[in-house]
């Protein structure tokens, strides 16, 4: 068989599409429709006139190839001026604007079809373009801008998915022309103009039926997954978000108390086969709505809604990103749709389970379900991870005999997540989190810092690599990864891990004040948890309140009875931690008689 040869050629590429056309056709689908035949009417006879060609249409999206640049440019503005003309003439529910995008490139052709990087760009720029605008390369600019009685504005370079595209602005009489940013003089600058954290509340179960909670629930985990791969802002915790879960709490509130300045809600209702999901992006600084849309799927299209949201909001938050970093976002998806479903199940069975007592039926529970998933689908990346951090869950929860086996299990489950899906960073961190409670603290930093590289929102990764930082005596760097935890995730109800963090650090550079005020906050939190009896005791030690010091040892010792070596306290900590010693030496401080060895 011989390959066919491929036919490439440069083409100027016109790409234009209505906006707001979803919306528009769930408020009024036959008006919406007839609107759009007119539009297409007058573009069609400008196609005609200018020597345009179309080659591919989707919905209300049209793709058409010029031969010449300064054909297509004039078309496109005569095309907006035309329409800015019906529009003016009808009432608001009638109106329809378009936004178009112009690229010269190479195309490569198949029968009357154009496809490659020439189409790919325009319709980028296209995506760029502002609402009843012109968004063209600077190599049709060059080419046009000299032969045509048209304005145009430089907005520089700007980043679309894959590049990065030098682009113009056509300038349209009675349209306000794009604020260009320069770039910041300064690094002090730079920082002033970031943006500020966004946060996902948990979208509100519509179904009427409490058994979907879990689908709910997952589909907001998704989300806020997603967004949290984006390297453009910080996103708050789902710990932290799903405080506000069932609470009706306005978006300025909401924002001021996690410290973010967007607020993403929303709605799913789920029904048979069909899932519908609503959204709406909130500047909670300004009470003003950015965004919302409306989703109708099936639910076998469900992943492609989840990533559709994400992409949609992220947009919106950063206007200048047109770079949606999609690569990021997208990932294996489950083959299995029972698999994945019963995987939401099991993720929130976990996630709501209670630390009342030491036999905690929600992990066990969960692990029950999370093996199913992979008997019925053994490539969910997702489904492997989840089950590494049951393991960990058993571990740290003191729910398993057998702590050896537990560690190890960690390890397993979370290696085939990772080699799965290499960009899981939950999987990383959960590798991370098998060395560190080894005492391998450097490979637990290794394994920590790809986790924050995958997702620098993921505070949980934040935290392992403090840990990984103040256990092997680097407690001043270590400081740093616990306060962006915390920033991240300030609602979290497990945020005394992030507090223990610090309390470390600080121990370790004998801020015994600092270091008890924090070890108070994780008591407060969770008074009957025998270790922060033991830290209490050892710090007042340290600080030589002799009958304080006394009383909290007594009663960290009535929980620890077999305590009797000072080996007997290193077995039961972190092992080949650097701060084993320190706070040795503050129990024998408040008075602790260990036997000789």
């Amino acid at each position: 068989m011989v390959d066919k040869k491929i036919l490439r050629k440069i083409a100027v590429i016109f790409v234009t599409d209505v906006v707001g056309f979803s919306k528009m056709m769930e408020a009024n689908e036959d008006q919406t429709l007839q609107s759009l035949r007119a539009c297409k009417e007058i573009l069609d006879k400008l196609f005609e006139e200018h020597s345009g060609r179309i080659f591919n249409t989707a919905g209300d999206s049209v793709l058409a190839e010029f031969q010449s640049a300064v054909s297509a440019m004039v078309c496109a503005a005569e095309f907006q001026k035309l329409i800015k003309q019906r529009n003016s003439a009808l009432d608001p529910k009638s109106q329809m604007n378009f936004r178009i995008g112009l690229n010269m490139g190479d195309v490569i052709v198949e029968g009357d079809n154009l496809y490659g990087d020439g189409v790919n760009v325009a319709a980028r720029l296209e995506a760029l373009c502002q609402p009843g605008g012109v968004c063209l390369s600077k190599g049709i600019h060059d080419f046009v801008s000299q032969k045509v009685e048209l304005t145009f504005n430089d907005i520089g370079q700007q980043k679309v998915k894959n590049t990065d595209i030098h682009a113009f602005d056509l300038v349209i009489d009675g349209a306000a022309n794009r604020e260009v940013r320069s770039e910041p003089s300064s690094k002090t600058e730079n920082y002033e103009r970031e943006l500020g954290a966004i946060a996902v509340l948990p979208f509100e179960n519509q179904s009427n039926d409490p058994e979907q909670d879990y689908f709910v629930d997952g589909i907001t985990d998704d989300i806020i997954a997603n967004l949290s791969l984006w390297r453009t802002f910080p996103v708050i915790s789902r710990n932290s978000s799903f405080a506000f879960k069932e609470k009706s709490v306005a978006a300025n509130e909401v924002a001021q108390e996690l410290g973010a300045r967007y607020v993403v809600q929303g709605s799913i209702r789920k029904g048979g086969q069909r899932v519908r999901i609503t959204a709406q992006l909130v500047d909670a600084e300004k009470d003003r709505q950015l965004w919302s849309e409306r989703w109708d799927r099936s639910l076998e299209d469900i992943f492609d809604v989840q990533d559709e949201v994400a992409a949609a909001v992220a947009a919106q938050v950063n206007p200048a990103l047109q770079d949606y970093e999609f690569e990021r976002i997208e990932r294996d998806r489950p083959t299995n749709l029972n698999a994945w479903e019963l995987y939401l199940k099991a993720l929130h069975t976990f996630n709501e389970r209670t630390h009342a007592d030491h036999k905690d039926l929600g992990v066990a529970h969960a692990k029950q379900m999370c093996e199913q998933v992979i008997s019925l689908d053994k490539k969910m990346s997702h489904a492997y991870s989840l089950m590494a951090d049951i393991y960990f869950a058993e571990l740290g929860q003191f729910l398993t005999d057998d702590s050896a086996t537990s560690l190890q299990k960690i390890y397993d489950y979370a290696k085939v997540a990772s080699d799965l899906d290499p960009k899981n960073s939950v999987a990383a961190n959960l590798i991370a989190s098998h060395f560190f409670f080894s005492g391998k603290f450097d490979q637990s930093k290794l394994y920590a810092e790809r986790a924050v590289k995958l997702n620098p929102s993921f505070p949980e990764a934040l935290y392992r690599l403090g840990q990984s930082l103040v256990h092997s005596g680097q407690y001043a760097d270590a400081e740093e990864y616990y306060h962006k935890a915390i920033a991240l995730s300030p609602l979290d109800p497990n945020s005394n891990v992030y507090k223990n963090g610090l309390f470390f650090a600080n121990l370790g550079q004998n801020n015994f004040e600092a270091a008890l005020s924090y070890n108070d906050e994780c008591r407060l939190q969770f008074p009957t948890v025998g270790t922060y009896k033991g830290f209490n005791a050892a710090t007042l030690g340290h600080l030589e309140r002799g009958d304080e010091a006394k009383l909290a040892l007594e009663e960290y010792l009535v929980l620890r009875p077999n305590l009797k070596k000072k080996s007997d306290y290193k077995r039961i900590f972190v092992p080949n931690s650097t701060l084993a010693d320190v706070l040795i030496e503050g129990l024998i401080k408040a008075g602790w008689e260990p036997q000789d060895e």
